[in-house]
């Protein structure tokens, strides 16, 4: 939208359009966590070992790479709200299967199915956010997807502690005599129900309207977003930024001229790489496990995660203040220079320790430290990769390619998140700490080349001017 037109923008309706679509980001968030506080109960009631756990938790993550990239591609055929409908119907079924799984197969392949509504969500929220806010904004309006993944994050830490704490561990009967951790999986249900219902109040993406040749539906969307000025121009623009002999399809990821994926499909696949390729997970996903590893207690362990969630959101809130003002290449190279370097204190903290009857034990004050360091990388974390990533992806590509590119990275992004995650138990067993977070700071290192050398800024860009 051009600078006359902002007095025409309906903020109260892309706020509540923006409020909903980000429900996927906490469900995201939420199915990510929830598994955190679960794994004592997976080990005890299905006698895992650890390359089963890992297994077990990592089942989510080939699910969410399907998810992401049919996503992306259902997205250009049936919409992209339908698409986020479906995800929350997934979300609902796969958290009622895997609170009442009889056996870590039945739980695995909830848990997959979980992951491929977490994957939809995970591209679509951001994309489409992107796809009905104006340009000036839309950096800060699609950062507000990681403030919901971390929020989720958060309530899902929040929920395990507290079901923990009343049923007095997590492997304890709590309500109906189920343990409590299978009800950390069953209250996932309230807030899936409330996504799946608010979807119902907004409308579609009207980028999908225009390519499938709903153009009064598409103004009428505009209009009510923009003022019917604005809206009859933009609609205009989307038509000329659309191929007109064909709907968009995978192939219009080639390069004329070379047959080849476009540079920006490929930049896309390394921004989504990297940000799993650091290691953020680890923390999300095994926070308890490895604070309990160096020396901190379940109760405490759960309160770590809950403090690198609060501390997470408060530097997604930085970001949104400062992306339409700096830009996205600045803080995604404070943030890798700052992951780079406090990975690397950890890395030095875990090189220290020492096993004893099978527990990592660091020197004297190097525990602290490397709590410190922790949530200092997380802090950067969030500050740059994980908001940056998502808003980049939601609008760095040209409109014919969008969904098909999401389609592509979304996926690049879910298997790299599933190596990662699948690889840590075995890893920090066997080679250890020192050298596993040794591997995520050379990552964080590499990744400030890559920003360096291949990101362009998109600030301020409208989406019918994005060019790849």
């Amino acid at each position: 939208m051009t600078g006359e037109d902002k007095g025409q923008t309906n903020l109260p309706l892309i706020a509540a359009i923006v409020g909903v679509a980000t429900i996927g980001g906490f469900m995201f968030g939420y199915d990510s966590g929830a598994i955190n506080g679960t794994q004592e109960g997976l080990k005890t009631t299905f006698s895992l070992s650890e390359l089963w756990l890992g297994l077990t938790v990592s089942a989510l993550l080939p699910g969410c790479a399907l998810g992401a990239f049919m996503a992306g591609r259902l997205a250009d055929s049936m919409g992209r709200r339908r698409v986020m409908m479906v995800a929350a119907l997934l979300f609902i079924v796969s958290a009622l299967a895997s609170g009442a799984a009889p056996s870590a197969l039945i739980l695995g392949l909830a848990r997959f199915f979980a992951g491929a509504a977490v994957g939809a969500a995970s591209v679509l929220s951001p994309a489409y956010i992107s796809e009905v806010t104006p340009a000036n904004i839309r950096g800060r309006l699609s950062s507000m997807q990681q403030i919901m993944i971390i929020a989720g994050l958060t309530g899902a830490f929040l929920a395990n502690y507290w079901l923990a704490g009343a049923a007095g561990a997590s492997t304890a009967p709590f309500w109906l005599g189920y343990p409590a951790w299978r009800w950390m999986f069953w209250v996932q249900v309230v807030p899936a129900l409330l996504f799946m219902v608010t979807l119902l109040f907004i409308p579609e993406s009207p980028r999908f309207l225009v390519a499938k040749g709903r153009n009064a539906e598409a103004e009428g969307v505009l209009t009510r977003l923009f003022g019917r000025t604005a809206a009859i121009a933009k609609a205009a623009e989307i038509r000329n930024s659309l191929t007109t002999d064909h709907e968009p399809k995978l192939s219009d990821l080639n390069d004329p001229a070379t047959g080849k994926w476009r540079r920006i499909v490929w930049v896309g696949i390394g921004l989504a790489t990297f940000q799993q390729l650091v290691g953020i997970n680890v923390v999300f996903y095994y926070g308890a496990v490895l604070w309990q590893a160096v020396g901190f207690s379940e109760a405490d362990s759960l309160k770590i995660n809950i403090l690198s969630g609060s501390l997470s959101i408060i530097a997604c809130l930085a970001a949104i203040f400062t992306i339409d003002i700096i830009g996205r290449k600045p803080l995604l190279l404070i943030g890798s220079v700052g992951m780079a370097v406090t990975l690397g204190i950890l890395t030095y903290c875990f090189a220290t320790g020492s096993f004893t009857d099978g527990k990592l034990e660091l020197a004297p004050g190097n525990g602290v430290i490397a709590l410190y360091a922790a949530n200092i990388y997380v802090i950067f974390f969030n500050f740059s990769w994980g908001p940056v990533m998502w808003v980049m992806l939601g609008e760095m590509f040209p409109n014919q390619i969008r969904g098909s590119a999401l389609a592509v990275a979304g996926a690049a992004q879910w298997l790299a998140n599933y190596a990662i995650s699948l690889s840590f138990p075995w890893l920090a067993k066997n080679i250890g700490l020192a050298a596993t977070y040794g591997f995520y700071t050379l990552c964080a290192a590499v990744s400030i080349l890559f920003v360096l050398a291949a990101v362009s800024e998109t600030r301020g860009t409208e989406l019918e001017d994005m060019v790849g």
